[in-house]
């Protein structure tokens, strides 16, 4: 997908598909709608996605990296498959 431009900026738990087919994990990343063209040098400024995912700079309003923005969220994602729990927790 980033080898294509393409940045998907909702990446969570509710947008990863697993399917058995044949024996082997067949897995499909869906709802494309905040997903956009982005060169890996170029940094985006539209607030989107689900806060819980998002990297530091785009939580803060700040201009991003689409791609740095995706890969954060699978290391959400992956801690959540792994542990059970939320890496990060507070009041606020």
């Amino acid at each position: 997908m980033h080898s294509l431009g393409i940045v998907h900026r909702d990446l969570k738990l509710e947008n990863i598909l697993i399917n058995d087919v044949g024996g082997m994990n067949l897995i499909k990343i869906i709802d494309f709608g905040f997903a956009t063209m982005c060169q890996e040098d170029t940094k985006l400024s539209l607030y989107c996605g689900t806060l819980y995912y998002m990297d530091p700079d785009l939580a803060k309003e700040r201009k991003y990296y689409g791609q740095a923005g995706d890969v954060w969220a699978l290391g959400i994602v992956l801690f959540l498959l792994i542990t059970g729990d939320a890496p990060f927790g507070g009041d606020t």
